[in-house]
């Protein structure tokens, strides 16, 4: 399905919509559900799978969602970032000039920052992914006139980067250490004297290691005081989704917004060379599909089994994380793509145009049907009650029923509720919210 198939749509400011990229962001949209759930319905501090159950269901259900999904829908967001990015930018700049559009540009962002906040305090998801691709937005501007290969190299350079830190500090060096402990030890061991700088470096690790054993019991008591209060009282479930909200928004923030910055130049690229509209031919997105599913689903293989072997040490996934991500990613869209070239797949997607349109209501509805009626000590009080197997099941009956409601709307309405208020909001003006007649 290209731009060309589409129905006819446009938005009430006057934006033309994209067909394909409405279909790529309807399935993203609903597939960060499965992501967000398990911090939703359990604890958020706990990195231990089997903290939200560890049966042969739950494990099926967690390889499926880690190997498949995990991180893919929150990587094909980014890319159509990106590719908003290119397309309104263009558009407005042709329009009134490029200092207008970097005006408007910037000021949709901050609106959108700040709707990312309200999310987080006001409907208590600390989650949220609004208000960090509002401000990486901002960054990945300054680059959207590259040419593609600049594009790809300077998002991947990007990717590299943080990798690279996170590999250094996480795994080599700590493997450093190791190696030269124990070869000290051994020494020491063989009755050699050591040196008093070997000897500090000896002592420095025992006592590092014993601080990693006390911060193991902290963070287990951290785990259970977060269990308590979020399966308690209402004020208490208030006050812990606040108090992890404001954790979340320290120094890691940072990487987050260069992360989503990194795959947002990406995704612009893929816009401009017209694979993420479906503008290249099947033989391109069979082989896309293969060669990066190849790469990818072997990568996040390896990776749920370095995770399910459960040893208390850094695992080398780290090492391969993002390009994981992005392979399977570019994997899923390189499928979606073929599927829509066929009759049966173009019906299959066709209710996710809806979805895509309405996505920014479709992610707040999933926070309230979560945060606010299942899981909450004031609502079904489901924390902690739920494995991983029941956790997706919920994902896929929530959005199923969110499809369908995407699409009644659309009906009767021409644009969805939180992005008439934020497009309003960015327009200074009322814009039309019902369709005419």
């Amino acid at each position: 399905m290209t731009a060309e198939q589409a129905p006819p749509a446009a938005e009430p400011d006057g934006a033309p919509r994209i067909a394909t990229l409405d279909i790529l962001r309807g399935v993203a949209i609903l597939g960060i559900l499965f992501m967000n759930i398990n911090d939703m319905g359990a604890s958020f501090s706990d990195p231990d799978l089997r903290h939200m159950g560890w049966t042969i269901y739950d494990q099926v259900a967690w390889w499926a969602r880690e190997i498949l999904a995990n991180g893919t829908a929150r990587t094909m967001l980014q890319f159509l970032f990106g590719a908003g990015m290119v397309i309104l930018t263009d558009r407005i700049a042709t329009a009134a000039g490029r200092r207008i559009a970097f005006r408007r540009y910037y000021w949709r962002n901050i609106v959108l920052w700040l709707f990312g906040l309200a999310h987080i305090f006001i409907f208590l998801w600390p989650g949220d992914i609004l208000h960090t691709y509002g401000i990486a937005a901002l960054v990945a501007f300054w680059f959207r006139r590259l040419p593609p290969r600049w594009l790809i190299t300077l998002g991947l350079i990007m990717a590299t980067m943080q990798l690279f830190g996170a590999s250094y500090f996480g795994i080599y060096r700590p493997y450093e250490r190791r190696m030269e402990v124990a070869a000290l030890t051994a020494k020491r061991d063989a009755g050699q004297k050591l040196t008093k700088a070997e000897t500090e470096t000896v002592g420095k690790y025992a006592k590092a290691k014993a601080e990693e054993a006390r911060d193991e019991k902290k963070h287990d008591a951290r785990v259970a005081a977060e269990d308590k209060a979020r399966s308690s009282t209402s004020v208490n479930w208030v006050r812990e989704q606040w108090r992890k909200a404001v954790q979340r928004l320290g120094v890691g923030e940072l990487f987050s917004i260069w992360d989503s910055a990194s795959m947002m130049l990406i995704g612009a690229a893929l816009f401009k060379m017209g694979i993420l509209q479906g503008l290249r031919s099947r033989a391109f997105y069979l082989k896309m599909m293969l060669a990066y599913y190849a790469v990818g689903l072997s990568l996040r293989a390896f990776g749920a089994w370095e995770q399910t072997r459960f040893l208390n040490a850094n695992e080398y996934n780290w090492a391969f994380e993002s390009y994981a991500r992005i392979a399977a990613t570019l994997g899923h869209i390189g499928l979606i793509h073929l599927l829509l070239g066929t009759a049966i797949g173009a019906k299959l997607f066709r209710p996710f145009i809806a979805a895509g349109r309405t996505a920014l209501t479709l992610y707040v509805l999933q926070t309230i049907i979560c945060l606010w009626i299942l899981y909450p000590p004031f609502g079904f009080g489901l924390y902690g009650q739920t494995g991983w197997m029941t956790m997706m099941l919920i994902s896929a009956t929530i959005d199923l029923a969110l499809l369908w409601a995407a699409n009644a709307y659309l009906r009767h309405y021409r644009i969805a509720p939180v992005e008439w208020a934020w497009r309003s909001i960015v327009e200074r003006r009322r814009l039309p919210f019902r369709k005419a007649g």
